[in-house]
């Protein structure tokens, strides 16, 4: 099996770690990048699958600087050819972002303070059935108070707080933040999202629709 590790830049942000609470501060300082590549590696370490790793393209090696001193990522996204593992850098719009994508970006901003994903990757996709399986996460009225705040917050004001790469964002970052901060408002209680504490399951259809089972 072949592996390609492409993404996450130095993204490193002190001046905004006073945001959120104490766990989102030191992931302010850290930045995400090296805290997710250092889980993937693991989760590899842990794997009982023989691989090899084809293309390593992350943190330091995947960014530029501007004259101000400013990061950006060299690549955001990448497609993998699998008859031919080529890799070619991709964008990706919000149609293309596959099924519940606010489920799962809550579920990434959450999953701070829910102890049960303590350093556990957050795995979505099972390769093996063509399935998404976004396993439950729980949240708090804390969360929810931040997200009320942050609706009251201008555009600029919810780059700045909500983004320790606040230069390196794309266009669309300010609304997915407010259409997340909806759904903590519209959906306090996360047993909503996941009765009974069951991940949401979606597979694809014979037409390429996901649909969730």
């Amino acid at each position: 099996m072949q592996v390609h590790l492409i993404g996450g830049f130095d993204d490193a942000s002190p001046q905004h770690a006073n945001v959120g609470s104490r766990s989102e501060s030191k992931a302010k300082l850290e930045g995400y990048s090296f805290p997710l590549c250092a889980k993937i590696v693991e989760t590899l370490q842990k794997s009982k699958e023989r691989f090899h790793v084809q293309t390593l393209h992350v943190l330091g090696q995947n960014t530029r600087w501007d004259s101000e001193g400013n990061a950006y990522p060299i690549f955001n996204g990448f497609l993998l050819e699998t008859s031919t593992g080529s890799v070619i850098p991709t964008s990706f719009d919000r149609t293309s972002r596959c099924p519940d994508e606010i489920v799962r970006r809550l579920r990434l901003t959450a999953c701070f303070e829910d102890p049960s994903w303590n350093s556990k990757l957050l795995e979505t996709y099972d390769t093996q059935t063509d399935r998404f399986i976004i396993a439950p996460c729980s949240w708090t009225k804390r969360l929810l108070r931040f997200a009320l705040k942050v609706q009251q917050l201008s555009d600029s004001e919810i780059l700045l707080s909500c983004s320790t790469s606040p230069f390196a964002e794309g266009p669309d970052f300010v609304d997915n933040e407010r259409r997340l901060c909806d759904y903590l408002i519209q959906h306090p209680d996360w047993r909503e999202t996941f009765p009974m504490k069951q991940p949401r399951v979606f597979k694809r259809t014979a037409g390429g629709i996901w649909t969730r089972q």
